[in-house]
């Protein structure tokens, strides 16, 4: 089984790190000024800006 990729408000965090909102059409007109939030594993996710956001971990540089 492989980690989910997106994230609803309320769900726990699988593991430490750093999370952005991302929208249902993002790839197509982005998104301004997304919220960003370090969690821990086990931490519930926040609530999003707008009702079609979902959180994805942000990719480690």
């Amino acid at each position: 089984m492989g980690e989910w990729t997106l994230f609803s408000p309320g769900d726990k965090a699988p593991n430490d790190g750093t999370y952005i909102e991302d929208g249902v059409n993002s790839f197509h007109m982005g998104i301004n000024n997304p919220q960003i939030v370090k969690l821990h594993k086990g931490q519930r996710f926040p609530e999003t800006s707008n009702h079609e956001r979902k959180w994805k971990r942000m990719p480690k540089h």
